[in-house]
């Protein structure tokens, strides 16, 4: 019944809209859109997918023609169907907005922007996973078949379900999102490559996140304060070499380790002590700090020889098998320096959490001002945290010679990134205040499987650090949104 007050044109628009969905009621089976141009578009938006997956099933190999020329057709047909169905719902809703008064139009206009502003992480990520996917797809051959496209749209289903589910985790989203990231690896790379999950990958994968895990323990505390250390990757490299250096003139190893250790610090020190005073300078600081010492150690250690950059000796028995693939831990085939590493992230876990140090930690990052108005040496806790990262590189620089059984300065180059890319990954924000040693576990996780995968499928270390970019920016965007602790009162 029409309302003999609305306006001619009012009854015009919904009687037209009453018109089309009368129309379409009749095709209640097989949706159909107003526009021809867009019921071609979808056709051939139908066939192109039908046609890459007439490609993709004939080089594979592993279905007969006839099964694949069904499942091309079926995927054509229910594609089709579906983008009639996205077609019809605009379709209305361009009808519905037609009749629609002002104040509703800004209401609409508002939850839109509200709806966009909410899910913008997510949109780019999964925008940015499925430019990846293709770009691979495109440029190497190996990575064409049915088992990446199956994990590449598992791995987009469950990154959508991580960044909405996350929101009710409001405390910890960052631990959500990066651990069921890290189960959806090591699912998909279970499913993709074979022997993934056998007993030597899955030692070779902590092995090395131990290492990584290690590096990252001062990258970490420094984060929390807001601060940066790019000189881990010197000191390590430095570590390395002097290490072996020392031991070869004749200095009992345990005494050689012990000094590597505390010649970290000391580094550690000089970057905490000049970075606090030179304010917001911490990045070039310790990037200055760890080229002079990555130098000092090179010429030092190559008086007298021809080989700048090496240093050629035995290495101990017992740090052999703190590092080697082959170590064992009380005759278990278990390298120990994975247990080192376990021991120092619940001791870290802990301390950060439970003890009134880590509480002052917490407090000096997320409002430095407030933190001194309580009596929080701000200098002392600093200083501590640039220590600590010393050390913790020294360490990995000396179990890393267990590892390879020679020293070399740039063992360490691959430390620059990824210690800072797991610190990020797992939810540490870099302004300070927030995150800790447990966030950066499960971002060392994350790359490490990652890592072992890209490996499994064939990836050259040049995409591996192309895909670790992409991984890094929506992380950024998802915890890098806090003010900076100095613009804090």
């Amino acid at each position: 019944m029409v309302d003999p007050n609305m306006p001619d044109t009012q009854t015009e628009k919904n009687f037209g809209h009453t018109k089309n969905n009368s129309e379409r009621s009749s095709f209640a089976m097989l949706p159909i859109p107003q526009s021809r141009f867009v019921i071609w578009l979808n056709i051939a938006l139908s066939l192109v997918v039908a046609t890459i997956g007439f490609g993709v099933g004939f080089g594979e190999g592993y279905l007969s023609a006839q099964q694949i020329i069904l499942f091309g057709v079926i995927t054509a047909a229910l594609l089709f169907l579906l983008l009639n169905y996205v077609a019809i719902i605009f379709e209305d809703r361009a009808a519905a907005a037609e009749s629609e008064t002002e104040a509703e139009t800004e209401n609409r206009l508002k939850r839109s922007r509200l709806l966009w502003r909410s899910n913008i992480i997510v949109v780019l990520s999964m925008s940015a996973l499925l430019a990846l996917y293709l770009l691979l797809t495109a440029s190497i051959e190996e990575f064409r078949s049915i088992k990446n496209l199956i994990a590449f749209l598992v791995l987009e289903l469950i990154l959508l379900f991580a960044f909405k589910v996350s929101g009710y985790f409001a405390s910890g989203r960052s631990a959500f999102i990066g651990l069921i990231v890290l189960g959806a690896l090591i699912v998909i790379s279970a499913f993709s490559i074979e022997g993934f999950l056998s007993a030597p990958n899955v030692r070779a994968i902590l092995l090395f996140a131990a290492f990584l895990g290690i590096a990252s323990v001062g990258q970490t505390m420094v984060a929390l304060l807001g601060g940066l250390d790019l000189s881990i990757p010197f000191v390590i490299g430095a570590a390395n070499i002097a290490l072996l250096s020392l031991i070869t003139a004749g200095v009992p190893s345990y005494v050689a380790f012990g000094f590597i250790l505390v010649l970290g610090g000391i580094v550690g020190f000089l970057n905490g002590l000049i970075s606090y005073r030179l304010q917001g300078q911490a990045l070039m600081v310790t990037l200055g700090t760890g080229f002079a010492v990555a130098g000092f150690t090179q010429i030092m250690t190559s008086i007298g020889s021809k080989f700048a950059g090496n240093v050629f000796g035995v290495v101990p028995g017992w740090l052999s098998n703190l590092a080697a693939m082959n170590g064992r831990f009380f005759g278990m085939k278990f390298p120990p320096t994975i247990v080192i590493w376990i021991i120092i992230a619940i001791v870290m876990i802990v301390g950060l959490r439970m003890t009134s140090w880590g509480r002052n930690l917490y407090a000096l990052g997320g409002n430095r001002g407030a933190a001194k108005l309580l009596g929080i040496s701000e200098l002392k806790y600093w200083v501590a945290c640039y220590v600590i990262s010393g050390v913790f590189a020294a360490l990995t620089g000396a179990l890393l010679l267990g590892w390879s059984g020679g020293a070399f300065i740039g063992v360490g180059d691959p430390y620059l990134f990824t210690t800072l890319a797991a610190v990020v990954i797992g939810g540490t924000s870099l302004l300070g205040g927030n995150g800790g040693y447990g966030f950066t576990v499960i971002g060392v996780l994350v790359l490490q499987v990652l890592t072992s995968f890209l490996l499994g499928i064939g990836l050259q270390y040049e995409w591996q650090q192309f895909i670790f970019g992409l991984l890094i920016l929506p992380m950024v965007a998802l915890y890098g949104r806090s003010p900076h602790i100095r613009a804090t009162v």
